[in-house]
């Protein structure tokens, strides 16, 4: 994955140790999440399907995750905004990463993955 990884070198610090971080988070909790580079963008996928994905708010200049099947998530700190299906997770790359939310809002993400997939 040249394209993969060639994303997070391009990325200045902090934001590039923090969505290495939490690449090793979604890598690590479940051994169906795989990566992908889908959309000129980092992508994991749950059992080959698209799960969620790393960007860098243009206004903000911080990172988030969204969650491509965010709207059948509830979660209070995932952000709809004006999208119709995905919701975010904005990141505070010069704060302690929130792991067991993050953790928390993975699982109820697989949740809604079909266990047939």
């Amino acid at each position: 994955m040249k394209d993969f990884d060639n994303y997070f070198l391009q990325i200045e610090e902090p934001n590039r140790s923090c969505l290495l971080a939490v690449k090793s988070i979604i890598l690590q909790f479940n051994p169906a999440i795989s990566i992908a580079w889908k959309y000129s963008m980092p992508f994991f996928c749950f059992r080959n399907k698209m799960f969620c994905y790393f960007w860098i708010n243009k206004k903000t200049n911080k990172p988030y995750i969204g969650f491509v099947e965010g709207k059948r998530i509830d979660h209070p700190t995932l952000l709809q905004e004006k999208r119709s299906r995905m919701k975010i997770f904005n990141l505070e790359p010069n704060e302690d990463l929130p792991i067991e939310e993050i953790k928390l809002i993975l699982q109820k993400a697989i949740a809604v993955y079909p266990v047939s997939s």
